[in-house]
């Protein structure tokens, strides 16, 4: 049994390790008894809400596509594929289901490092703690281990990976993977600060994708726990890692973040064992970019309470933090006319006007019909933003929305803090409510409410065969 990992001792060792250190005697270290019972309950629901996306998304084209190329490589293994009868090799099964959790863009993230831990975390909790027949309590501490390092790690930078170019979620979601896998396989503290060396050179995640609406950022947490297995196996093996893998000349955030551009090295280790970023995980009751959430709540707000129609509406401005805009707001012409539902998950402009045209923003908006719709088209061509000096971002992802209208009259509203965040949680019952809809377009009631139990059980499990036979269909 490793010993309990007190905040004291990490204060401690903080002094005098480097960041791989610190992280890697945390993982190693962290005991289920050390983890206080609202967070436990906030991340049995977390993971109840991956794996319900990872579901859905095996119905949409990139989740097929997906996962006809995966089972194409080569033989089948035990590792089941979310909402599929089919099981894959263990790396093939972790590239799949992160590439399925993350793929509708629907999963959590958390607010200050921008970055959807959960979607790397839960398919390492589920593929490795199925090899080593982990219990419920091991893999929830293993998860847990993963989000909280991630988490802090994307936060010290302060949106410097975003502003480079970089997509936290797959450039940071590796350390996080690799810190989970230890904490489930028993790796050494030395073990995993060497991993996390080793996964330096593996970290990936470009913004490209948001010149065209490619597919590729759906993968980049699939590749990221895939490239876990990978370091640490090279590191269980000896396989030697640079010991400076963040603080570096050429680590993670020189390499990554513009010189100039502020970072806080000490968030990586702050507070670990004491503070839970766990409940700075924020769940998405929209499945669209996190930073367009506060316009659809905006936008309907407007919509339930006051009387106009779509034609009298002259113009619309969306009002945005700075460093959100480059993500959803530019260049306007793509995102007036976004040309196919990843485009669109990335447009304020289509959110705001699909949310005033159609009055709800599900996942029956990004399909083919509403993206053509005309009505909404023309409204989002009337769409512009402007920066917003008070926007609380990056804590909190704040957004107005201002109609002008035909008649002279202007109407506005502004939410602080975007639904969903620790500021304004969804509820057990809004999160359930949530993968329930997800999980129903591919598996029956039935079914569905047998991975809610097994999932929301997990602390008392011998083992994740209950949730694993679950999550797969007959």
């Amino acid at each position: 049994m490793n010993a309990p990992a007190t905040a004291a001792a990490i204060a401690a060792a903080a002094e005098q390790a480097t960041i791989s250190q610190t992280l890697a005697e945390f993982a190693a270290n962290l005991r289920y008894e050390d983890i206080p019972a609202k967070v436990i309950e906030r991340a049995k629901l977390h993971i109840l809400d991956c794996i319900g996306i990872g579901i859905a998304s095996g119905g949409f084209e990139f989740g097929q596509r997906t996962i006809n190329a995966l089972a194409a490589l080569g033989e089948p293994g035990p590792y089941p594929v979310l909402g599929t009868a089919l099981g894959l090799p263990l790396r093939d099964a972790l590239l799949a289901n992160g590439t399925l959790i993350h793929g509708l863009d629907f999963d959590d993230t958390h607010s200050g490092g921008v970055i959807h831990a959960s979607a790397s975390t839960v398919p390492i909790m589920l593929g490795v703690g199925q090899r080593e027949n982990a219990g419920g309590r091991d893999a929830l501490a293993a998860y847990l281990a993963g989000v909280e390092t991630a988490s802090r790690i994307a936060h010290a930078a302060q949106n410097g990976f975003h502003q480079r170019g970089f997509h936290p979620t797959g450039l940071v979601g590796i350390f996080g993977a690799c810190l989970a896998l230890g904490r489930l396989a028993g790796m050494t503290a030395t073990q995993l600060a060497q991993a996390q060396g080793i996964a330096l050179s593996m970290a990936a995640g470009s913004l490209e994708f948001l010149e065209d609406g490619a597919w590729t950022k759906r993968m980049h947490p699939g590749w990221a726990a895939a490239s876990a297995v990978t370091a640490c196996a090279l590191a269980r093996s000896g396989f030697a890692g640079p010991k400076r893998a963040y603080e570096g000349r050429y680590g993670l955030f020189n390499a990554h973040v513009d010189p100039g551009h502020p970072v806080d090295l000490g968030l990586c280790t702050a507070g670990l064992g004491e503070t839970w970023e766990m409940l700075n995980v924020a769940v998405k009751p929209y499945p669209a970019c996190h930073f367009n959430h506060a316009f659809a709540d905006a936008a309907l707000e407007l919509r339930r309470n006051h009387v106009f129609a779509i034609d009298d509406i002259v113009g619309i401005t969306a009002r945005i933090g700075a460093g959100q805009t480059h993500v959803v707001c530019e260049p306007e012409a793509n995102k007036r006319r976004p040309k196919n539902a990843y485009d669109a998950q990335f447009s304020v402009h289509y959110t705001i006007a699909t949310a005033l045209v159609r009055g709800r923003f599900t996942l029956t908006e990004l399909e083919e019909e509403a993206l053509n719709d005309p009505r909404t088209l023309a409204l989002a061509s009337r769409i512009g933003y402007e920066v917003d000096p008070q926007s609380a971002f990056p804590r909190y992802y704040s957004g107005e929305v201002v109609i002008q209208l035909a008649d002279g009259r202007e109407l506005r509203h502004r939410e602080a803090h975007n639904r969903g965040s620790d500021a304004r949680p969804l509820s057990e019952g809004e999160i359930v409510a949530k993968f329930t809809g997800n999980a129903h377009r591919r598996m029956s009631a039935a079914r569905a409410q047998q991975v809610v139990e097994s999932v929301l059980c997990l602390d008392s499990a011998d083992s994740l065969d209950a949730v694993l036979a679950a999550v797969q269909l007959n």
